[in-house]
């Protein structure tokens, strides 16, 4: 099994991920934001089976390929690196753009639970950027013999951060519908979550 610090650091490492800007985070918001609370958990729902299918099948082959290739392991924790600073920088030049029209959506209908846990499953399922960050981040949380255990317990522990972290968002922006819809609100998580994210991407690329 994953020991507790492995789990640990790889949770915190899901949660920064998943609160970074994207398309998770604008359906789960637009989707409080028209549907209310109940629409905003709905779509966290279908976010959360996105990420555990995901991790499922990507853990899987990916452990198959490590097992067999330290160079394959090195390659893809390089581009893992990669990636979490591509998605850093790119928050950092939101920040500088400042265009956060995005959330303030004045489209009218009401987004029922149902509409919104389909908009949430498709648009992580079909997001390819879903794969490549698990892609990148798994295989610097397993062993070079996993075991499938182990790459399911990554998958539980994903999808239980995107269950927690989807429906307290869902769940603030559905009771403070102002205030998250506020540009300044997106402006500070994004260069928070930026600098984070680079900060991470950096040490995960000069680790052993």
């Amino acid at each position: 099994m994953i020991s507790g610090a492995t789990a640990f650091s790889f949770v915190l490492v899901c949660l920064l991920g998943a609160m970074a800007p994207g398309p998770d985070f604008l359906v789960v918001t637009r989707s409080a934001i028209l549907g209310g609370r109940k629409a905003g958990i709905a779509a966290g729902a279908g976010i959360a089976i996105g990420v555990f299918v995901w991790v499922v099948a990507i853990a899987l082959g990916v452990a198959a390929i490590l097992t067999v290739s330290a160079i394959a392991f090195t390659v893809v924790k390089l581009v893992g690196a990669a990636y979490l600073i591509f998605l850093g920088v790119k928050a950092w030049l939101a920040v500088r753009r400042g265009d956060y029209s995005e959330l303030k959506d004045k489209v009218t209908p009401v987004v029922s639970p149902k509409e919104a846990f389909r908009q949430g499953l498709f648009t992580n399922l079909l997001n390819p950027k879903v794969a490549v960050f698990f892609l990148a981040l798994i295989p610097q949380f397993l062993p070079h013999s996993a075991s499938t255990a182990q790459t399911l317990q990554l998958a539980v522990l994903a999808t239980t951060v995107a269950v927690v972290w989807t429906f307290t968002l869902a769940t603030l922006v559905g009771s403070l519908r102002r205030f998250f819809g506020s540009g300044r609100v997106r402006r500070a998580m994004d260069a928070v979550m930026g600098t984070f994210l680079v900060g991470l991407g950096i040490k995960v690329a000069v680790q052993n």
